[in-house]
Parts: structure tokens; C-alpha cells; sequence
């Protein structure tokens, strides 16, 4: 006699398929992508608008998102007013994230410039390290012996990666200045440690919704982004040159990969778990730096190799938790939307 399996299993196990590929995907692709835009030949685009264009379509996307929730435009109207207009002061506290997240971006975006896709990739993820720092500085949480070996794995990952030889380094038509790239993706890993633990403690103190809340950092990263524009050395060149210059699909591709990577990753942890996204971050430095090679004449290096594999082990076992923990570790790892 067969057993039919539980149609309700059935459709789990699809989306966690589902959700391992796009995770990967979405990971590697905004690499890869970026690192391509930032480095080509031709009119460059000025990052400073990019960071400005992402966070308007994710507060555009965030508010038809809640619209569908509340089932019209009166109830959403009236949500909104409710939530966010008639409570000003509850608008700054998710300021101090905004204009951290904004300061992030635009480092991301010199870090990219200046390093290879798969030095960017594995460096990048002692975000969970500094998230891991503030977590238990701001919240109070304690970390289990396992997490802290992998965090100390993690960081020695990092260092190996960034002793490979020069020679071993991306063939790009731009200059570059992996001393520069290297500290600026250091500190945006601090501040998205920092910004993504001060954001779950907004969320675990307040009634808004997680949809909601990131209507208000899409658009005051919208404001804040706009006066970062006109406060760096892009503000003169996008009034000479417009805001869109050197703006074509693969910019805009950038810009889509960045706004909605976030909204990927909140529909995606209601069927999945720690585990899945740690595989689909070490699968997206394998596919990033795999990619790099044919996309960018990069050369595998020993160091290189070393360091890409403690970082992927050591993103396994941080995130090894008992089921009953999985949510909560998940919101300290401060994912943005």
C-alpha cells in the first residue's frame, strides 16, 4: 500500500528549493552585477543616486505590500496616518537606522569598486561578526561557545582572503585601491551590525509591522540619500550631468537586485531556516568567485581558497541553533529590508 505524502510537505520542501536557488541568485547576482557596473568602461553612474533609487522602490514596494494586507486604499490610507503620521516621534527612532543604512550603501558601493567580487563576497560577511558584537552589547544576548568558534573562524577566514597575491586580482579597466576597498567594506560591516541589532529592537519594542517600519526607512533613506548626494563630491556632477547619467539595464539592474534583495529574504525565512541561509550564502561566494573567473580573469588563489572555506564552514555553524531559537537568531542577524 503507498503512503501519499502531505500535499502541505510537499509544497514546503518545493520552497525551500525555491528559496536556496533565489537566495543564492540574488546574493551572487548584486556581487557580480555591481562589481561589472562599477568597473567597465564608459559613463559611470553616481552611486549616490543609485543608493537613493533602491530605498524609493522598496518604500513603494513596502506600501502596496501593507495596501494587500489591509484589503484597500481607505484601510491603508488610515493605517498609515495611524502608524506613522500621527506618531512623529516614533518616525526618529527609525531615523538612526536610516542614515546608517544610507552611510552603508554608499561604502558598499566604494568597497566594490576597489576589490575583487570574491574578496568583496567572503569580506562582507564579518557583518554577522559585528552583528554578533552588538547583539550582545545592545541586547543582551548570549552566544553559545559554537558561535563564538565560528566567529573567530570567520575572522580568520577574512584575514586569509586578504593576503592572496596581488597577481591573483580581477584584470578591470578602473584603478583600484584594495586598501581603500578593504576598509571601506570593514566599516559597513560595522554599521550594518550596528543598524541591523538597533532596528530588531525597534521592531521588539513597538507594535508597527516589519512592512511598515521599512516604509519609513525606504523613504527617509530617500531623504537622507538625497542630501548625501548634494553633500559628497557627486552633488555638482548630478547638476551638470542629471541624475540619471550613465544610468542604462545594468545599472538598473543593480539598483533592482539591491531594493528587492531584502523583500526576497522576508518572504523567504517564513519557509526557511538558519541553515538554508547559511548554505545559500556559502553557495553565493562559491558562485561569486567561480563567476569571477570567467567574468573577470580572476585568479584562484590558495589563500584565497583557505579563507573562502572557513568563512563558508564558519556561516554553518553560527547559524546552528535549535529549532526553537531559529526566529530569534534570525531577527539578530539584523537582516535589512
Amino acid at each position: 500500500m503507498t503512503i501519499k505524502e502531505n500535499p502541505g510537505n510537499v509544497f514546503q520542501r518545493s520552497l525551500k528549493s525555491v528559496s536556496l536557488v533565489t537566495l543564492t541568485f540574488q546574493n551572487g547576482a548584486l556581487t557580480l552585477v555591481s562589481r561589472y557596473a562599477r568597473t567597465r568602461p564608459g559613463n559611470m553612474f553616481f552611486s549616490t543616486t543609485a543608493v537613493v533609487m533602491a530605498e524609493l522602490f522598496k518604500c513603494v514596494s513596502c506600501l502596496f505590500i501593507i495596501m494587500g494586507q489591509e484589503g484597500g486604499i481607505r484601510p491603508w490610507a488610515r493605517r498609515l496616518n495611524e502608524d506613522v503620521f500621527q506618531q512623529p516621534y516614533d518616525c526618529l527612532k527609525i531615523s538612526v537606522p536610516a542614515v546608517v543604512y544610507v552611510i552603508q550603501n554608499n561604502l558598499l558601493y566604494v568597497a566594490i569598486s576597489n576589490l575583487d567580487a570574491g574578496t568583496f563576497q567572503v569580506t562582507y560577511q564579518l557583518k554577522i561578526l559585528t552583528t554578533a558584537v552588538f547583539s550582545v552589547i545592545l541586547l543582551q544576548k548570549k552566544l553559545s561557545k559554537i558561535q563564538w568558534v565560528a566567529l573567530v573562524m570567520l575572522f580568520t577566514g577574512v584575514a586569509f582572503v586578504q593576503f592572496k597575491p596581488e597577481s591573483t586580482s580581477e584584470k578591470v579597466s578602473t584603478e583600484q585601491n584594495r586598501l581603500l576597498g578593504f576598509g571601506a567594506v570593514l566599516l559597513a560591516s560595522a554599521l550594518s551590525g550596528f543598524a541591523g541589532v538597533y532596528f530588531e529592537k525597534v521592531l521588539k519594542t513597538t507594535k508597527q509591522s516589519l512592512w511598515l517600519r521599512n516604509v519609513q526607512l525606504g523613504f527617509l533613506g530617500v531623504v537622507f540619500g538625497t542630501v548625501t548626494i548634494f553633500l559628497s563630491t557627486d552633488g555638482q556632477k548630478v547638476r551638470d550631468k542629471g541624475f540619471f547619467f550613465g544610468y542604462d539595464m545594468v545599472v538598473w539592474a543593480v539598483v533592482f537586485l539591491q531594493s528587492f534583495g531584502g523583500l526576497l529574504v522576508a518572504v523567504v525565512v517564513k519557509y526557511a531556516d538558519n541553515i538554508l541561509k547559511g548554505f545559500a550564502c556559502s553557495a553565493a561566494i562559491v558562485f561569486a568567485s567561480l563567476a569571477s573567473v570567467y567574468l573577470f580573469n580572476f585568479q584562484l588563489s590558495l589563500q584565497f581558497v583557505i579563507g573562502a572555506c572557513l568563512v563558508c564552514i564558519s556561516v554553518f555553524m553560527y547559524g546552528y541553533q535549535p529549532k526553537e531559537k531559529t526566529q530569534s537568531n534570525l531577527q539578530a542577524q539584523g537582516e535589512k529590508i
